[in-house]
């Protein structure tokens, strides 16, 4: 039997110098989900019973791959990666 392969559904926002990822992973196990996080983006591959979940997903700001926290619960998969370099702008005089 063919295996059917799908994008998750991913929310991703940031705030405080962290990226706040959200994954919707149904009838996936902990066991079978597999992350990589690089400087730039993330993949992410998961396996459920006659399914797959496969996808990457590039990011705005350059992130520090050592500063990540993922937790896996009720099929949402939570991943909170710091950021590289702080975020900061400067002010622009409109006229």
């Amino acid at each position: 039997m063919m295996k059917l392969t799908y994008i998750p559904a991913a929310y991703i926002t940031h705030s405080k110098g962290k990226y706040n990822i959200t994954i919707e992973l149904p009838g996936v196990k902990k066991e079978n989900i597999n992350l990589e996080i690089t400087e730039q983006g993330f993949c992410l591959n998961a396996k459920g019973a006659n399914f797959r979940y496969s996808g990457c997903w590039a990011l705005a700001h350059r992130v520090n791959p050592e500063d990540v926290k993922a937790k896996f619960e009720n099929g949402l998969l939570t991943i909170k990666i710091g950021l590289k370099e702080p975020l900061e702008g400067r002010k622009i005089e409109i006229r």
